[in-house]
C-alpha cells in the first residue's frame, strides 16, 4: 500500500519551495500512516488510500513538521502527530461528503459514491479512533486537550454550517464563526501541538496558535471564492460545488446582500432548485461580478492573512520563519 505518493500531484497547489523543504518529512509521514494502518480491514486500506491520494495540498500535517522546525524541535514525535492531524482530516472529508452528497473531489470520485454511504461514515469513525489512539501513545495530555478540543468544535462547526444551508439570513460574523471551526480549527490545533513538543514559552504557544486560526480563515475564505471564480482548467478545482449545495459562504453572502429585491429573488429561485444549472451558476456569477464581491473576499482573506503572519512576530527571522511566511502568501493568492 503507497499511502502517499512523492509525485506532482502530491505537492499540487504548494509552493515548490515548501514542499521540497519538507519533501524527508512527508516520506516518514508516509511511512507512520502505512504504520498504523498496517493489519485494517481492507475496506479501510482501500477508502483511505483512495481519499489520501486524491491530489490534496497536505497542508494541515506540513504545518505541524514546519512549526516544528520553526521551534527547533529535534525529536521525533512531530511526525506521528502530523499523521494524527493527516487522520482527522481526511476523517473530516469522508463524514462531510457523505453529509454534501458530493460525487467529486478534486476531479475524482468520492467514496461515498464509488462505495456507499455506511462505509464513508464508518472509516472515517476508524480513522478518527485511530488518531486519538495514536495521541494516547503518544503521551502528551496537553496535546490530546488541544487536538479533542478542535474535533469538538470541528464537529459543532459542521452542525452550525448545516443550520445555514439555504437560509439567507446567514451573516458574514457567522459565516467566519463556521469556517473558524470546521477549517480554522484544525490549522491552529496542528501548529499548536508543535509548541507543546518542542517546550516553547507560552508567548510562543499562543502565537503558533493564532497563526494557525488566522491562515485557517483566510485559507478557507479563499477557497469559497475560487468555488465561483476559478478556472477549473488552470486550478484543477471543479467549480459551483457551494451553490448546489446551498452553502451560504462568503461571495454568496455579501452577493445577496448588495442584490436589489429582483436579484435577491431571483438569487433565492436558483439556491432552491435541484439543483442549479450552469446557466443559474453563471447567473450568480455574473451578479457577484457586478458587486465587485471576488475583489472584496480577496480583500477579506488578505486582512486575515496579514494577521496570520503578524502572529509569528513573536519568533525571531529564521529561514523556516521564512519558508512558513511565503507559504502564506502561496496559499492566499492562489489562482486569484
Amino acid at each position: 500500500m503507497n499511502i502517499i505518493r512523492l509525485t506532482k500531484k502530491t505537492s499540487e497547489g504548494l509552493n515548490e519551495a515548501f514542499f521540497n523543504w519538507l519533501k524527508n518529512d512527508i516520506l516518514k509521514i508516509n511511512h507512520e500512516i502505512i504504520k498504523n494502518l498496517h493489519g485494517s480491514a481492507s475496506l479501510i486500506i482501500d477508502l483511505s488510500n483512495h481519499i489520501i491520494n486524491s491530489g490534496g495540498k497536505r497542508i494541515r500535517p506540513l504545518l505541524t513538521v514546519a512549526c516544528a522546525k520553526l521551534c527547533k524541535y529535534t525529536g521525533e514525535r512531530h511526525i506521528n502527530l502530523a499523521a494524527v492531524i493527516e487522520f482527522i482530516h481526511t476523517a473530516t472529508l469522508l463524514h462531510d461528503d457523505v453529509v454534501d452528497n458530493s460525487k467529486k473531489r478534486r476531479g475524482k470520485l468520492t467514496a461515498n459514491l464509488i462505495w456507499d454511504n455506511k462505509s464513508s461514515i464508518l472509516v472515517g469513525d476508524y480513522l478518527l479512533s485511530k488518531a486519538f489512539r495514536m495521541l494516547i501513545d503518544d503521551g502528551s495530555t496537553l496535546c490530546l486537550d488541544v487536538i479533542s478540543k478542535a474535533s469538538l468544535r470541528i464537529s459543532n462547526g459542521e452542525v452550525k454550517q448545516l443550520a445555514s444551508i439555504r437560509n439567507f439570513l446567514t451573516s458574514e460574523s457567522e459565516y467566519l464563526d463556521i469556517i473558524n471551526h470546521k477549517t480554522a480549527e484544525l490549522f491552529s490545533a496542528a501548529c499548536t501541538i508543535s509548541g507543546i513538543i518542542s517546550e516553547v514559552d507560552s508567548e510562543k504557544k499562543n502565537g503558533l496558535s493564532e497563526f494557525g486560526t488566522f491562515l485557517g480563515v483566510a485559507y478557507q475564505i479563499i477557497d469559497d471564492t475560487l468555488d465561483y471564480f476559478s478556472d477549473s482548467n488552470t486550478s484543477g478545482k471543479s467549480t459551483g460545488n457551494d451553490l448546489k449545495e446551498g452553502k451560504m459562504s462568503l461571495p454568496l453572502i455579501i452577493c445577496y446582500k448588495r442584490s436589489n429585491k429582483k436579484e435577491k429573488k431571483l438569487i433565492e429561485h436558483i439556491i432552491f432548485k435541484n439543483p442549479p444549472t450552469q446557466n443559474d451558476f453563471e447567473t450568480i456569477v455574473k451578479i457577484m461580478r457586478k458587486y465587485n464581491v471576488k475583489n472584496d473576499c480577496i480583500k477579506k482573506a488578505g486582512h486575515f492573512s496579514t494577521m496570520a503572519k503578524d502572529s509569528l512576530g513573536v519568533f525571531s527571522d529564521s529561514r523556516e520563519k521564512e519558508k512558513i511566511l511565503s507559504l502564506v502568501d502561496f496559499l492566499t493568492k492562489r489562482n486569484t
